[in-house]
């Protein structure tokens, strides 16, 4: 399989620019580039896929350059729901350093920063070498640009277009830089610096745009920074064992999709967990496989280890086998509960997991309520934070699966 169709199989290619790309891809060796801005102090999970995408293509002889945008930062990609917030300088500067970090030491692609040509550009040389190429009837008819104009757009943001063209210009004048890759919402930027460099250099330039479609959760909804529940690629902002369980808990709708798109496992090893989810998807087979190879890609074994540890002593009980740093994971993403000291029949009723005293009862005399993996059988038991489990949270299973961590009040004298 040439790589064109392999990216065709593994869904990340939603439209391309030319049907010349095809053999470039299959057989050229490309200077491309891929950019984001630094609207965040990490990449997420909506960005891998795309990272991967690159990586894919490295991989095949093509040359990645990573744009991290310190100057588009300052001004926002237009989104379809309304204007960004502008950021300060000093928080760009720092989201600009932490990514430069963070893609520096997970793909070690070529690195640029747009703010380094535009930053000294008067307002009349951008206007006259840049603004007389665009004409605005060409820009509103872009999607995004179009999806605003009911609402209403800033000159600010209906510029980005702009500026985005510009930094493919400047890498394909500099670098050789024929390819831009992104999101297939970037589709109109994308062409736009096409139509700037074709204008600048003639209509016959061997320069191309691909898109990949955006990668969503099972509702449709994308992954994104401004959507609730982001799961970042920093483990300090999504910790590996979320991020483990994040993709152990993936619908068996999307488990497949996501092998695609997010691992470097083979065709046919992929084909083999397709069929293993047909035959027996409560073995969650596929799940735990692209758990594993996420994880493994961009935390590494011993991080992998630590999950697997915490997955496996909650799943058996066997909690005290984890040291703080894993206790604290381990609660991290469990509801939490703030609570004084009483009796465990109370405990149940107050925070809503039984609906009675009489049903708190029967489950605990039935064995069903554990603390800190130890079953108590004792209705009257009281329970305070002398039994936190690790700082000042404990953590009660009801049956085998439903967790919740109680955080005790301070005392206030």
């Amino acid at each position: 399989m040439e790589l064109y169709d392999e990216l065709k199989w593994r869904g990340l290619i939603n439209d391309i620019t030319s049907p010349d790309l095809i053999d470039e891809l299959n057989h050229g060796e490309l200077t491309f580039y891929i950019g984001t801005d630094p609207t965040a102090d990490s990449l997420h999970i909506g960005h891998y896929s795309s990272l991967l995408c690159a990586k894919r293509l490295q991989q095949h002889g093509h040359h990645p350059i990573m744009l991290v945008g310190g100057a588009t930062g300052f001004i926002g990609d237009p989104k379809a729901t309304g204007e960004r917030n502008m950021l300060t300088p000093e928080v760009l500067d720092h989201n600009y350093q932490a990514l430069h970090n963070q893609i520096e030491n997970l793909w070690g692609f070529d690195m640029v920063n747009n703010l380094d040509w535009t930053k000294d550009l008067s307002i009349i040389d951008f206007l006259r070498d840049f603004g007389k190429y665009f004409n605005v009837n060409y820009m509103i008819n872009k999607e995004t640009v179009k999806k605003r104009l009911d609402s209403g757009i800033s000159y600010t943001e209906f510029s980005y277009m702009i500026l985005q063209a510009m930094d493919f210009l400047n890498l394909f004048e500099k670098k050789n830089c024929r390819m831009q890759i992104g999101g297939q919402d970037q589709w109109g930027n994308i062409t736009a610096g096409l139509e700037l460099i074709r204008k600048k250099h003639g209509a016959d330039v061997k320069a191309y745009g691909l898109t990949m479609p955006l990668i969503t959760k099972a509702d449709g909804t994308k992954f994104g920074k401004s959507e609730s529940g982001t799961v970042w690629l920093k483990k300090e902002k999504t910790s590996p064992y979320d991020l483990y369980q994040f993709l152990l808990n993936t619908e068996d709708s999307k488990v497949i999709e996501y092998l695609k798109k997010l691992t470097f496992l083979s065709v046919e090893e992929i084909e083999r967990l397709e069929k293993a989810l047909e035959e027996n998807a409560g073995a969650r087979e596929a799940q735990k496989k692209l758990a594993e190879e996420v994880v493994r890609d961009l935390h590494g074994q011993e991080e992998l280890d630590a999950a697997l540890k915490i997955t496996n002593a909650l799943f058996r009980g066997k909690l005290q086998d984890l040291d703080d740093e894993q206790r604290r994971d381990a609660v991290k993403s469990m509801p939490k509960i703030q609570t004084q000291a009483m009796k465990l029949e109370d405990l149940l009723v107050s925070s809503n997991i039984a609906k009675s005293k009489r049903e708190a009862r029967e489950w605990i005399k039935g064995n069903s309520i554990a603390i800190n993996g130890e079953k108590y059988t004792d209705p009257n038991m009281i329970v305070d934070s002398s039994m936190a489990y690790v700082d000042n949270v404990l953590i009660l299973r009801k049956g085998k699966k439903n967790y919740f961590a109680f955080v005790f009040e301070p005392n206030v004298d």
